[in-house]
């Protein structure tokens, strides 16, 4: 059966960097897509890391937030950097597999103002 389990999460000073990783109980390349997403009390789920958003880069135009696949853990990564209190979420690992979604139960991230 499909699982996502996220790992990583916890309080980090403004400035400072956390790295996540989601653990997949199926090979990963069974995926046609997977990513993380955040979502912030009060606020609808909104995907990261993806370089849609400004917010996701810095001045220099480097992605804050990037991805990593680690095939022989079968493991995705998520390092974030340059953290500010508005990126203080629940981070969930997605992915999907044919018509199905799959989520995490979500890592708390806690960057205090």
């Amino acid at each position: 059966q499909v699982q996502l389990v996220e790992s990583g999460g916890g309080l980090v000073q403004p400035g400072g960097s956390l790295r996540l990783s989601c653990a997949v109980s199926v090979s990963m390349y069974s995926f046609s897509a997977m990513g993380w997403y955040r979502q912030a009390p009060g606020k609808e789920r909104e995907p990261v890391a993806t370089g849609v958003f400004d917010t996701n880069y810095q001045d220099s135009g480097k992605p804050r937030f990037t991805i990593s696949w680690d095939s022989a853990k079968n493991t995705m990564a998520l390092q974030m950097n340059s953290l500010t209190p508005e990126d203080t979420a629940v981070y969930y690992c997605w992915g999907r597999q044919n018509a199905e979604e799959f989520w995490g139960q979500g890592t708390q991230v806690t960057i205090p103002s």
